[in-house]
């Protein structure tokens, strides 16, 4: 009844949008980025949150649990994360790339594309499907 109250009057839970994430509380990387446009390929400046394998925009840099998300990419579905000042012929742009489309990005420096690539990068591999614990072999660990 009550999640049919926030239905109703308009309150959704983020928690449920978001697989539980709780976007506003300890990312793992915040900052700004310009981004282009999924449909309309205007660019747009974006405040972008790394959190357990989500990467989140919003308007604003001030993100609270009412936070409202602008737009969400699970990361364990990108197949890479490069630069790409050769193929949008900008300075400090960056591609992901997902199985249905590629997304590009501005940072405001070199700093912080390689910033954003590293930790976008070790996201990938943390949440990525393809690897699972047991599979994964220790060799430096003594046998």
């Amino acid at each position: 009844m009550d999640s049919l109250w926030r239905a109703v009057s308009g309150q959704t839970n983020q928690l449920d949008d978001h697989d539980g994430v709780e976007f506003w509380s300890n990312p793992e990387r915040t900052g700004w980025l310009t981004k282009q446009g999924q449909y309309i390929k205007t660019w747009r400046r974006r405040w972008f949150v790394l959190k357990q394998g989500k990467l989140f925009w919003f308007k604003e840099s001030t993100v609270t649990r009412a936070s409202r998300t602008r737009g969400v990419i699970p990361v364990a579905s990108c197949l890479t994360v490069k630069g790409a000042e050769d193929v949008l012929n900008k300075q400090y742009a960056f591609e992901l790339s997902l199985r249905t489309e590629t997304m590009y990005f501005i940072a405001d420096s070199e700093k912080e594309k390689e910033d954003w690539i590293n930790s976008i990068g070790r996201s990938i591999v943390q949440h990525s499907r393809s690897v699972t614990d047991s599979e994964i072999v220790d060799y430096d660990s003594k046998r």
